[in-house]
């Protein structure tokens, strides 16, 4: 039995690690490769895979670290960022799409508890997939991924209690008297861990923490320990494993812990996501082919047209509504989660189980494209965007430094920025940075340092800035369409505007030297500190800037035809 299991488990490895290797050169998440392999070794096609193995034992300890890495991230400082914002969005949200994908559910046929299910599964979306992908894509610090970040926090919260109530049903009783005793034993139970974790929690940890390996382990036990206690107590595993990471949540060792308990994480996980997959039935699909297409359009669809509008209605730009919304196109790891606990419980059959998880699948591998491509997408919508905005003034732009008439606007203030930025202040030129992170410029405000919020990809947000005495226009963004429509932006205003920009690729930095870029900066020859002595030593002289201008053209053009 034992060298069976083994001999599935290797297999299922390998075949992960082919199917995985060939979706991220697609770019697609390694989740659906998960979901993929299970397909492929589940009933449909070799059926090695049976809900009886002891996979599923390791698949649970996978989804107990899942919800315990999830905990240790739902700190509730984070929320303070953007406010009643992200509460008042996840909650209405939740509420709409809800209230559409039930009824819709209920006139596809489903029963009452199945259209509950189905409207609550596709009402959340994936922490996992969002918080990946805007790492990937560095945007997790701007505005729209903190906002994505606290409508997640919510949603998270939201379905953990949706979890203890239908966990909790499974012994039967009136709906009510459900709730009421769920809550109240929820309630005792977190104000008693909460006294825990205010002090005998993080001194012990003070102790535990000199030791790397006893820290690891307390980690493993702490999750598995509160796991157990919760489902002695007719709870679900789940639930106990998120709030022992809630509970670690606020630990000056919770990066470390997450850092550590990541490996563990990924590999049990794997096995989840595998087991969910094997239960995808094909020959159930067949009779949900409608349901299925509507859904999948609807997920990808109605989802970010709901954030999107709600963050528009609140007064922030068409742009950082659209960027927040957007995020929201695919279902949650919970959904699976939640679909998995109804099949064990008998309130899903198998055919709706299959439409959940299949449901998971298409929405995860569009939403990654949504995503990725949202700039893009932004620009082709944009004027049909305009008609969401609330009128006025928005949240997420300033007016500070309106009249402010600068000789140096510096776009981005990374750490070339801020380098380049302390050389301008020692060569006394009024400089204006300008960020897309409001923790940036909030941070320049109590430094009485000019700046305002825009996104140098909707140069609408520009309008307030007055490039008329600007006597250099500096961006440290990599993207190219941005930059070209900066420069063409600059130079319709200024033509003698000395303008440097940032560029990673040599082809790309030859397009903006034709577009009109005095200078491009590549961080992999030069950095902040280079072009700041540069720009000392050479000063505002726009023919020694073309001279420069000219060598690095010639040493592009030798590189790019070897």
């Amino acid at each position: 039995m034992e060298q069976l299991l083994f001999l599935k488990l290797s297999l299922l490895i390998l075949l992960t690690f082919v199917i995985c290797s060939i979706l991220r050169a697609f770019k697609q998440p390694i989740m659906i490769g998960y979901l993929i392999v299970g397909l492929l070794l589940g009933p449909n096609f070799l059926g090695i895979i049976k809900s009886t193995d002891g996979l599923s034992t390791f698949s649970q300890i996978g989804i107990s670290f899942l919800l315990f890495m999830v905990g240790l991230g739902l700190n509730p400082q984070n929320i303070k960022e953007t406010g009643r914002s992200s509460v008042w969005a996840a909650l209405i949200q939740i509420i709409v799409t809800f209230s559409i994908y039930f009824s819709i559910s209920i006139g596809f046929g489903f029963n009452l508890l199945t259209a509950v299910y189905i409207g609550l599964g596709l009402s959340f979306s994936s922490t996992i997939v969002i918080m990946k992908i805007l790492s990937d894509k560095l945007t997790l610090e701007t505005l729209p991924g903190k906002l994505s970040v606290g409508i997640l926090i919510l949603q998270d919260l939201v379905a953990m209690l949706i979890l203890m109530i239908f966990s909790s049903s499974s012994g039967g009783g009136e709906v009510g008297n459900i709730v009421l005793i769920t809550v109240l034993k929820a309630a005792l139970l977190i104000s008693t861990l909460a006294l825990i974790s205010i002090k005998p929690l993080p001194f012990l940890l003070s102790k535990i923490a000199k030791s790397q390996e006893l820290l690891l382990l307390f980690s493993i036990a702490w999750c598995m320990a509160l796991a157990s206690i919760f489902f002695a107590l007719n709870f679900s595993i789940e639930i106990g494993a998120l709030l022992a990471g809630i509970s670690l949540s606020l630990s000056p060792y919770r990066h470390e812990i997450a850092a550590k308990m990541r490996p563990l994480r990924d590999f049990f996980l794997m096995l989840f996501f595998v087991l969910i997959g094997s239960g995808i039935v094909l020959n159930d699909l067949s009779s949900v082919i409608l349901p299925l297409i509507v859904f999948t359009a609807l997920i990808l669809i109605l989802n970010p047209l709901v954030v999107t509008t709600l963050m528009a209605k609140m007064g922030y730009t068409k742009k950082t509504s659209f960027l927040t919304g957007i995020n929201f196109s695919q279902i949650s790891e919970f959904s699976l989660i939640l679909a998995s606990l109804g099949l064990k419980l008998g309130h899903l059959d198998q055919k709706v189980f299959s439409l959940l998880a299949t449901l998971g699948v298409l929405s995860i591998t569009g939403s990654t494209y949504f995503i990725n491509f949202s700039e893009k997408i932004f620009r082709k919508i944009s004027p049909i965007l305009s008609h969401l905005e609330k009128q006025g003034d928005k949240i997420d732009q300033h007016h500070h430094f309106s009249h402010f008439e600068p000789q140096v606007v510096l776009i981005g203030y990374s750490s070339m920025g801020q380098t380049l930025l302390e050389n301008f202040q020692k060569m006394g030129k009024d400089t204006l940075v300008v960020d897309y992170d409001p923790k940036v410029i909030n941070k320049l405000h109590q430094q009485k340092i000019p700046a305002i919020f825009a996104d140098i990809s909707n140069l609408d947000s520009f309008e307030e800035i007055n490039f008329q005495k600007a006597e250099m226009v500096i961006s440290t963004t990599k993207d190219l369409d941005a930059n070209l429509l900066l420069i063409d932006m600059v130079r319709q205003i200024n033509q003698k505007t000395i303008i440097i920009t940032l560029s990673h690729r040599t082809e790309e930095a030859l397009r903006l030297y034709e577009q009109g870029a005095n200078y491009v900066i590549m961080p992999f020859h030069i950095g902040g500190h280079h072009t700041s002595s540069l720009i000392s030593e050479i000063g505002f002289d726009t023919e020694k800037f073309s001279i420069e201008k000219n060598r690095h053209i010639s040493t592009l053009l030798v590189k790019k035809h070897h």
